[in-house]
């Protein structure tokens, strides 16, 4: 920065020397305040850069609803016995308020964003744990079958496009994608709400920062330590790491806070007088504390503090006490707190949590799902017990596998969750069914859930960063990694490609290949004088297969339908990754006669063929998976589900469901609902099957009652 100087003249010279920096002229540094900044924080003329809330804002569309003790007693005609039940725990918990929970796929961003309209102000406890390895490997082993084999599975190409926007400039746009969502969850606390941040030795100094930025510093409370470890790592080059960091912020200085306790060994000596009549254990406290103070009454006696003390109670609450047997007096007058050992509530904890209570998770624990990143149970407690009442509302937008809403589900309080990950929202599903079968088979009260989904990403993202919009040039890299020619000249704008003696049709980049359009392109085929077709699309339409199969035998020409791997939208790839033809699902009716007479007939579902896509294995691990798929690929369903009476359109709903556990690895392929429909009539049966990927197929079957 120059000096300042005289105006020049016409001729250029001025005429006076620079004047020096100084008091009177502060250098511009001089005179800068202390604060973080990262590229993007400001745009290119130095405005601050704000998030911009109505581009992220979108409707959430709700796909599924799961009431899974509700659905069970419907299907086995129990619900007047249910209903009895859920109206005495709800008499039992009268402040129990009418809630659905929400589990939310799609970036945080957008969901933080969609959220405000109906969510503004009103979050008690918002607790996130965002991802701080930039160097970490998000390939994780999962379980196939009944018996203890494990497979690779690779990130989604959505975490791995997320993951490259977040670490794509290292610290900077890191800080900045944190940035911004920590400004929407400010927005979203009510005024009496908290934040709880937890993060690693990686990134402490710049999220404190941070924090303070958005929520001043005025609003800090603590620094929480956790002891993740019980030991340190012998291998460790220098001193292991033992710890992570919990960041507390609170919106404004009335939050709701609520002191927790921990169970300690009590020293017996401080509680060594047994009261007569009683046989209550009880001690005596000193009555002072550090500070001048005024002399009070005790009794008939007017007392002053020792020097430099005061009395810890008012005159109302020495009163009280001395006529309850609370106050007693020592050999020489002097007045003591008696308290009783029965009644101690514990050790107030403090912000070092290395406690037994909040240890990391044990090898064996029931809770233990295998997922990386997975925090204890009694962790989040601590959490929601402290900085949300009873009834509250709980948020969690990076949840893993979904330890935030379990927690906050027992506990009583309302829950919001979201991930960017399919596996994710997959495990906290099973999860959250699992929280609701305990909560009800207790007799406790606990709320229905919804899964919503903002949209996928992946495409959006690929089409804006390498091919500008370009519908265009998406069929020509598609065609390019399926190593297929491109066609110019074709006899329709359908028939896009050839391999071999085969046409190719390569759907849009963000639609979903439908039966109108699996017509359209049959049609174009046969008029074309082709007999084969391979559709290439990154979704598809329910029940296509059986609609394509139709087609093949009305027109003769066979449809293929092959999924757009995901790994095309890797930077920088050049080698073709493999395309695989699309999930294959069929199921059929189980019709079951009743022996009692004039009863109605009941109903379930058999699934007969399942054979996965495997399109996130790892390519190196694929050829060995495709054989196992082709034998047995009941083995890689980890999830499935059946909504009776599905409406198309409408959200799906869990009428009976079985699934993999980590201990229970043996599934059903036959429902057992016995499901009753109300009347005769034709009614259509939606099966959802969720693989061990995370990756889910459905199909639709006629029930004929």
């Amino acid at each position: 920065m120059p000096e300042r100087t005289e105006p020049k003249r016409e001729d250029g010279m001025t005429d006076r020397k620079p004047t020096p920096y100084g008091p009177d002229n502060p250098h511009p540094l001089s005179t800068m305040r202390t604060e973080l900044v990262w590229e993007g924080k400001y745009d290119e003329f130095g405005r601050r850069r704000e998030v911009d809330v109505a581009a992220c804002a979108m409707p959430m569309q709700r796909i599924e609803t799961v009431d899974e003790p509700r659905q069970r007693a419907a299907a086995e005609g129990q619900m007047d016995m249910f209903e009895q039940k859920l109206m005495q725990v709800r008499e039992e918990a009268p402040a129990w308020p009418e809630f659905r929970n929400r589990l939310i796929w799609g970036d945080n961003k957008l969901v933080m964003a969609s959220l405000l309209k109906e969510f503004k102000v009103r979050i008690d406890l918002i607790y996130i744990d965002p991802p701080f390895d930039v160097g970490a490997d998000f390939t994780m082993n999962v379980p196939i079958g009944d018996e203890r084999d494990n497979i690779s599975k690779d990130q989604s190409t959505l975490e791995m496009v997320a993951y490259r926007e977040m670490w794509g400039k290292g610290t900077d746009s890191y800080v900045h994608m944190l940035y911004e969502r920590i400004m929407l969850i400010r927005d979203l606390l009510a005024e009496a709400g908290s934040i709880y941040v937890h993060c690693d030795w990686r990134v402490t100094h710049l999220i404190r920062i941070l924090l303070d930025e958005v929520f001043g510093k005025e609003s800090f409370r603590d620094e929480i330590i956790w002891r993740k470890l019980t030991a340190a790592k012998a291998q460790s080059s220098y001193f292991s790491n033992v710890k992570d960091t919990i960041y507390f912020y609170t919106k404004s200085d009335h939050s709701h806070f609520e002191t927790q306790y921990i169970e300690g060994t009590e020293d017996h000596k401080n509680y060594a007088m047994i009261e007569d009549g009683t046989g209550r254990r009880y001690g005596s406290f000193d009555f002072t504390q550090k500070g001048d103070g005024p002399p009070r009454r005790f009794g008939s006696k007017i007392l002053a503090p020792p020097a430099g003390k005061h009395w810890i109670w008012s005159q109302e609450k020495i009163d009280k006490g001395i006529s309850e047997g609370r106050i007693i007096f020592t050999s020489s007058g002097l007045p003591r707190v008696k308290r009783y050992l029965d009644e101690k509530k514990g050790n107030v904890v403090g912000d070092l949590w290395a406690d037994d209570w909040v240890s990391p998770l044990s090898a064996n624990a029931s809770e233990r799902v295998e997922y990386a990143t997975q925090k204890p149970e009694s962790l989040l407690e601590r959490v929601i017990s402290a900085s949300c009442p009873e009834g509250g509302l709980v948020a969690d937008f990076f949840c893993g596998i979904g330890t935030t809403g379990a927690v906050a589900e027992k506990l009583g309080r309302r829950w919001i969750m979201a991930d960017l990950g399919r596996f994710a929202i997959h495990t906290s599903r099973k999860r959250m069914i699992e929280v609701q079968r305990e909560l009800h088979d207790a007799g406790k009260p606990y709320r229905a859930f919804d899964v919503y989904n903002l949209g996928r990403y992946e495409r959006q993202w690929w089409q804006k960063e390498r091919l500008k919009g370009a519908d265009e040039e998406h069929r020509r890299v598609v065609l390019d990694f399926f190593k297929a020619e491109t066609l110019t000249n074709t006899p329709s704008p359908l028939i896009h490609g050839r391999k071999g003696g085969a046409f190719c049709h390569v759907d849009a980049i963000d639609t979903i290949f439908t039966r109108p359009e699996a017509t359209a392109v049959a049609k174009a085929v046969a008029e074309a004088g082709g007999r084969e077709c391979y559709c290439l699309a990154w979704e598809f339409e329910m029940d296509i297969r059986l609609h394509t199969e139709a087609l093949r035998k009305e027109l003769g020409a066979k449809l293929k339908l092959i999924q757009i791997p995901r790994e095309i939208m890797e930077k920088n790839r050049t080698s073709p990754p493999p395309f695989l033809e699309m999930a294959v699902l069929e199921a059929e009716v189980v019709r079951r006669r009743s022996t009692v007479s004039n009863q109605k007939s009941t109903f379930d579902i058999k699934l007969t063929r399942f054979m996965p896509s495997l399109a996130e294995v790892p390519t190196k691990e694929l050829e060995a998976l495709k054989e196992r798929a082709i034998k047995s690929g009941f083995d890689f369903i980890d999830f499935w589900a059946v909504d009776f009476d599905w409406q198309p359109g409408k959200p799906f709903n869990h009428h009976w469901q079985d699934y993999r556990t980590r201990r229970d690895r043996t599934l059903r392929t036959v429902s057992d609902a016995g499901f009753e429909y109300p009347k005769k009539g034709k009614y259509t049966a939606c099966v959802k099957v969720v693989d061990t990927f995370g990756c889910d197929t459905s199909i639709s079957v006629i029930v004929d009652v």
